[in-house]
């Protein structure tokens, strides 16, 4: 199939399955490479929906919805995994381009397919079994010590679908309720880290400086970069690693590698073959973003300069706080923005147009600098401001004005 472009512009358009932040600021980059974006949403009022032009409604469990968006397309790809492996295989058996490939994919829809290549190919890992029995679950226990990690295999984000027992109490009920589980021993962290990479059909790779990110109750809320006080040769160590993985599988865009820091070195913990909440500091903090980067990789365009614009960037998730709850009796959200611009005018907000709700990723702030103290200071207080309404310790609209 001859490659599809956009008749009223000569270039090519890229379809992205679903309609949250990432496609939101995929269709960002796109703008400024004359790309058009289209995005598969299930509502109109979805993040990327309400800024993009070309917006298909539709389930990305529906063959027939996937195909509508795939119709005049050049490529089609993500910004989540969810998408049944089987329609994708299916699209690509009639001539569209999907990147990355259902083959590529799988590795980041299903953990325990990604266990199997990471073991065959000698990569760093926790201690892992698959489990269907309360005995297996605590045989294995019994070797590698309790507690344990049970994740489902498919589905699970930002914490979901994980879950740490102490013993064989809970795991009957959640063999029950999920099935087959993968069981991972509860690694000693230092840390966690994210390595991206970048990789185009004909295998060219560009990374990024390893992160670390920062986790609260499953949800990454901040990310430093690069990662403070890492050695170089482990640092190194992890972007070759996340070239391997990327190579091997036969990635098409976006590539992030999460991974546990030990004492010992590193280990794979999960990925992600997207724009993944790790990168959005590249926004301001690279000279390519992740989502110009992804973008580039789909169409095969030559990769962008991966420098860093400053010595240090720090990005804060905000997440729905106190301003979320319905008796919130502090600044309205326009008001908080006109604050948050007035505190910290160096620190570059990104929000995602969602309906705020306690915990929800409503948007993030990025701060540049060369002290990773003072920056990271900076783009908490700032995240915590919009979420929370908070200054100092104190309610900020008090001390205004």
């Amino acid at each position: 199939m001859a490659a599809a472009l956009d008749p009223r512009t000569g270039l090519p358009v890229v379809a992205m399955v679903g309609g949250g932040q990432l496609s939101r600021m995929t269709h960002q980059a796109a703008v400024a490479l004359g790309q058009s974006l289209r995005v598969l949403a299930t509502d109109p009022a979805e993040s990327a929906a309400l800024v993009a032009a070309d917006v298909r409604l539709g389930d990305h469990r529906d063959l027939a919805d996937l195909q509508r968006l795939a119709d005049g397309a050049t490529v089609v790809t993500f910004d989540h995994e969810h998408v049944p492996t089987e329609h994708l295989h299916a699209l690509q058996d009639a001539g569209h381009r999907v990147a990355p490939g259902p083959d590529a994919l799988v590795h980041a829809q299903d953990k325990l397919v990604l266990r199997r290549a990471l073991q065959e190919a000698g990569e760093p890992q926790p201690a892992w079994t698959e489990a269907g029995t309360v005995h297996e679950v605590t045989a294995f226990a019994e070797d590698v010590g309790w507690p344990v990690v049970l994740k489902t295999p498919r589905g699970g984000y930002d914490g979901k679908g994980v879950f740490v027992v102490d013993g064989p109490d809970r795991v009957a009920e959640l063999l029950e309720r999920h099935g087959t589980l993968l069981v991972e021993e509860r690694v000693a962290l230092v840390r966690e880290l994210s390595a991206q990479v970048a990789r185009s059909p004909f295998g060219q790779a560009a990374v990024w400086p390893v992160v670390e990110t920062v986790q609260r109750d499953g949800v990454c809320a901040e990310v430093l970069a690069p990662a403070p006080d890492l050695a170089e040769e482990l640092a190194v160590g992890a972007q070759e690693l996340a070239v391997r993985i990327a190579d091997r599988l036969g990635v098409v865009g976006m590539l992030a590698v999460e991974l546990f820091q030990t004492t010992e070195g590193v280990l794979v913990n999960e990925l992600a073959m997207r724009p993944h909440n790790s990168g959005h500091w590249t926004i301001e903090g690279s000279r390519t973003s992740q989502f110009e980067q992804h973008l580039r990789a789909v169409l095969d365009y030559p990769l962008g300069d991966t420098a860093m614009t400053a010595p240090v960037a720090v990005m804060a998730n905000v997440l729905g706080g106190a301003a979320a709850e319905a008796d919130w009796a502090g600044p309205a959200l326009d008001e908080r923005i006109h604050h948050f611009m007035a505190h910290w005018p160096d620190v570059k907000l990104h929000w995602y147009g969602k309906g705020q709700r306690r915990g929800r990723k409503l948007g993030h702030v990025t701060a540049l600098g060369d002290d990773v103290s003072e920056v990271r200071a900076r783009a908490v207080a700032a995240a915590r401001y919009l979420a929370d309404g908070l200054l100092d310790g104190a309610f900020a609209f008090e001390h205004e004005h």
